[in-house]
């Protein structure tokens, strides 16, 4: 059985539009503002969709739904991760698991970490594993402008 590796990077800044919402894998996290993005902005399935991508050797999410086309405009980044899957599965790889880390400052995420593991593992069929972590002040991310989050995905040859 083959195996391969893919890395998966994404980051957004905070929105200055009030009714953006903050939706981090695939949750809605209470929070002062969203994320700036053509999409929902959702930094966790964006990461772990290209971590997919990247494994499978099939590029990077904007290759696939690039923000210059309006029918991703507002789109919900759990049903891109889910076209993403079935991209990777088309191409001979299969899922086998995901490990992510998110930087933000605030809010904190621990009391919805494992329901943001729930809706990215219904999305893409594999465990995933999200990690919340704070930047301590550093960086654009640690003085609160944005939020990053890194994956990790495993693909394996049926």
């Amino acid at each position: 059985m083959a195996t391969r590796v893919g890395l998966g990077f994404d980051v957004h800044a905070f929105s200055d539009d009030p009714d953006r919402r903050l939706v981090l894998g695939g949750v809605a996290v209470p929070a002062e503002r969203g994320l700036a993005g053509h999409s929902d902005a959702d930094v966790v399935a964006h990461a772990v969709a290209d971590a997919l991508l990247g494994a499978a050797g099939l590029g990077d999410l904007g290759e696939h739904f690039p923000d210059s086309d309006p029918v991703w405009k507002d789109a919900d980044s759990l049903r891109l991760l889910e076209r993403v899957v079935a991209l990777v599965r088309a191409a001979g790889w299969e899922p086998a698991n995901v490990d992510c880390t998110v930087v933000l400052d605030a809010p904190k995420l621990a009391a919805h970490r494992r329901q943001m593991e729930e809706r990215l593992e219904q999305a893409s069929g594999v465990p995933v594993s999200v990690k919340p972590k704070r930047a301590e002040g550093l960086g654009a991310v640690g003085r609160g402008e944005g939020v990053a989050c890194w994956a990790v995905a495993l693909v394996e040859s049926p």
